[in-house]
């Protein structure tokens, strides 16, 4: 059973965040990563930890990998109707696991390799994407008891209740291979601790990890309700991950234009800005003011093209990157990327709002 979990003491400051990319796309082990997010432990509390992974399944690269949670056999019966008659499985069984004391009451963890029916998509009058997008959106609104939380092309997010490095062992995401990877350590202040509430949230080969809160979800959720989108996952940061879909996928705007909706310059500083930039900003503020995001936060963006590391506008929490050689690392705290790599070539800290942008080579955007 998916089970909500005791809240805490508030700790404002609290959750940490990590990613790595090698971006000449050579894949490594997940235990980097897991050593990096277990250095900042003392960030999060045990009720959520995750991890999102690229290139895990080149075997079934041109299938998407959705990774779903069940609470019981019933919920994944009627969920399979669903999955069955809209997708050709090639693939499903359990996601390997091994027992860890730590991590208790999980709910069943199933993974499908799929395609779209061609039948289907072709009666829908959708893109490939927008028809797995609507799927999975009907399928956690409304089969009880299930949760799609990963639905990527070659990549898959791995989350529950518990400190990450354990979620990472219970996972055992040391025997994956992939060329990014990105983490959560969970300290929920205004939102329950549960399974499907764990980061990274995930929409096709978007991911979000974020640590911080969103004031501005209200006004985001209602305008990405108008398309489509649905928020049920009791958490802000699923928002962040539909804000990019829909900037990005759907209305086709670049990385930077995207960034520079959800972390807008203020007004005073657009005023001063020459006339095509100061035009192009207001045009975005106009257009889309109900993405901007309000609140502290501080995000890692992950797709199959690269990663994309982001801090509010005053920057109310930390964020810090480096490289070395091909690899980009962005973690809430240098230790935690020192940690994996001791003598990196550069080390800054972005400012409020700069983008920290780590693309694959040959990849022009995300």
């Amino acid at each position: 059973m998916i089970t909500l979990v005791k809240q805490y003491p508030r700790i404002p400051s609290g959750c940490a965040i990590s990613g790595i990319i090698n971006k000449k796309g050579q894949v490594f082990s997940g235990a980097d990563i897991i050593r990096s997010i277990a250095l900042m432990h003392d960030r999060s509390n045990g009720l959520g930890g995750g991890f999102a992974a690229y290139g895990i399944y080149p075997e079934y690269e041109n299938h998407y990998a959705l990774h779903v949670f069940y609470e019981g056999l019933t919920c994944k019966e009627k969920a399979e109707q669903f999955i069955n008659e809209h997708f050709n499985v090639d693939s499903n069984g359990k996601i390997p696991t091994r027992k860890v004391c730590s991590i208790t009451n999980p709910p069943l963890i199933w993974r499908y390799f799929v395609q779209p029916k061609k039948d289907k998509l072709l009666q829908s009058e959708l893109t490939e994407e927008e028809y797995v997008v609507r799927c999975v959106m009907r399928i956690n609104s409304e089969y009880d008891g299930t949760y799609i939380f990963s639905s990527g092309k070659n990549m898959g997010a791995f989350k529950g209740v518990g400190y990450p490095e354990d979620i990472g062992e219970f996972y055992r995401l040391d025997e994956y291979r992939g060329y990014i990877w990105t983490a959560h350590g969970r300290f929920p202040t205004n939102t329950p601790g549960w399974w499907g509430g764990a980061h990274p949230f995930t929409l096709l080969d978007w991911s979000v990890v974020h640590n911080g809160e969103i004031s501005s979800y209200g006004a985001n959720a209602r305008f990405l309700e108008m398309f489509g989108y649905k928020c049920t996952l009791q958490t802000d940061t699923e928002a962040i991950t539909y804000i990019f879909d829909y900037l990005i996928r759907k209305q086709g705007l670049s990385l930077e234009l995207a960034v520079a909706t959800v972390a807008a310059p203020f007004w005073k500083d657009i005023d001063r800005m020459e006339p095509a930039e100061k035009d192009l900003l207001t045009a975005l503020r106009a257009t889309y003011s109900s993405l901007l995001v309000n609140g502290p936060f501080s995000i890692i963006l992950g797709t199959r093209n690269g990663i994309m590391a982001l801090n509010d506008r005053i920057k109310l929490r930390s964020l810090v990157a480096a490289t070395k050689g091909d690899f980009l690392y962005v973690a809430s705290e240098e230790s935690a990327i020192r940690e994996i790599c001791a003598d990196p070539d550069t080390v800054w800290t972005p400012r409020g709002g700069e983008p920290v942008i780590g693309l694959l080579e040959g990849a022009d955007r995300l």
